[in-house]
Formats: C-alpha cells, sequence, structure tokens
C-alpha cells in the first residue's frame, strides 16, 4: 500500500489558539498521488489538540470557553507544582481533544463535510512552533 508522509510547520500563540490546517492537508493529500485511503493527522507535543469544526469565530469561541469549563487555566494543578511550570491545563485539554485524527481520502479528496474543518489547537501558556505529521495511506 503507498504511503506519503510530510510534515507541517506552523508557529502558535499558544493560549487555545486555533488554526485552520485542511488546506495543508489536502495539499498532502494531493501532493501523494493516492486516490483512495486514509490520512491521519498527527501533532507532535503534548499541549495541543487536533479535531474539526466549523471553523468560524463563533464556534472557535465556543470550544475554547467549553475546553476552559473542563480544564480551566487558572486551577491548581499537580503538574504544575511537580514541575514548577503553570501549563497543566495545557495537558489536560491536550489528553480530552487528542493529539492525532484518522480521516478518509475518497477520489483524491479529503471526506470530510462542507463546514468541516481540521483544526490545531495549542494549549500551551506560550507561543511554540508545532510540527504536525500528515500520513496519506492507500491507493
Amino acid at each position: 500500500m503507498p504511503t506519503y508522509q510530510t510534515t507541517i510547520h506552523l508557529q502558535t500563540k499558544g493560549h487555545t489558539d486555533i488554526i485552520d490546517i485542511t488546506s495543508q492537508v489536502d495539499e498532502a493529500i494531493r501532493s501523494s498521488g493516492i486516490a483512495t485511503g486514509m490520512v491521519n493527522i498527527s501533532g507532535v507535543g503534548s499541549t495541543l489538540g487536533i479535531t474539526t469544526i466549523e471553523y468560524e469565530p463563533g464556534c472557535c469561541a465556543d470550544l475554547r470557553r467549553a475546553l476552559e469549563s473542563i480544564a480551566p487555566a487558572d486551577s491548581d494543578y499537580a503538574h504544575n507544582a511537580r514541575w514548577g511550570d503553570n501549563n497543566g491545563y495545557a495537558h489536560l485539554r491536550s489528553a480530552v481533544l487528542g493529539t492525532a485524527k484518522t480521516y478518509p481520502v475518497c477520489s483524491g479528496q479529503l471526506g470530510l463535510g462542507t463546514w468541516q474543518q481540521i483544526i490545531l489547537c495549542d494549549f500551551d501558556d506560550r507561543p511554540r512552533r508545532r510540527d504536525i505529521i500528515v500520513t496519506v495511506c492507500g491507493d
């Protein structure tokens, strides 16, 4: 089974920065030459997340608010006490959302709905350089 892999490099702002990476994933699929299969998007790190959403300001604000209620930035975390940092909430948000997702490739295109975009969420408490590994497998 043919496999193609590339890495997307992004600079983020942290603090639940949400970035639409759909076009970069589309480009990886086109470059792969694979018509039918799967694409895996995997963020490298333990303070980021990968998912889909309708990428518009209201949905992004709602996602930030929901994650803040699940893992508040200003709460008391054992991780912060152990390591002397303040990003325990970022690790929890990453664990809840997950750092990798897989989607279908159909007729050489990403198999998503019209209002469904792939996003990277950077939860860390500072700007970061992020790498996202995109692997396309199929025929």
